[in-house]
């Protein structure tokens, strides 16, 4: 198995800089590069493209994700030779990006993100990428999130407060 990784920003990626009692973020290298690098001996061939680091949030501003950043990712999935894609995306926003790949019928392609900052000990990072990858090995075509040990068709699921999915009823 060959995966292509495509890292996009969100909170995976997130460190927080307190500055005078207020957190204020910035992105450092993608979490996805340490997971693999340091942490986990991976049985298969993997290359990693950095598209971006946004916030996902619903927000006004080119320094959140927004509609051309989601045509970006679009023609990267599009343009890889590979077929199996893993994407690390805010969990904000994620179901829209989805909506955007999904007439893209040839490949698997997974997004995952996580609740906390990876880098904090509570994170769920890299449980969602483990699964991420697992689905990855079994699923044939289609457009999927994978967050809290599941994972969802895009267009059937949801985000619900405390950055969990569920089923979208």
């Amino acid at each position: 198995m060959k995966i292509k990784v495509f890292t996009c920003g969100g909170t995976i990626d997130k460190i927080y800089l307190e500055t005078k009692g207020i957190y204020n973020f910035s992105f450092g290298e993608p979490a996805i590069n340490e997971i693999y690098r340091d942490k986990v001996k991976l049985n298969f061939g993997y290359k990693i493209e950095p598209l971006f680091a946004k916030d996902s949030l619903k927000m006004k501003s080119s320094l959140y994700m927004n509609e051309g950043d989601r045509q970006t990712i679009k023609k990267a999935c599009l343009k890889t030779k590979e077929n199996k894609i893993l994407i690390t995306h805010g969990t904000d926003t994620m179901v829209e990006t989805a909506k955007v790949l999904s007439d893209i019928k040839d490949k698997v392609i997974i997004l995952t993100g996580a609740s906390q900052p990876w880098r904090f000990r509570e994170s769920d990072a890299e449980f969602n990428i483990g699964v991420a990858i697992g689905a990855l090995n079994v699923l044939d075509k289609g457009i999927f999130i994978a967050l809290n040990g599941r994972i969802y068709d895009w267009d059937k699921c949801k985000k619900i407060n405390g950055g969990r999915f569920v089923d979208k009823k």
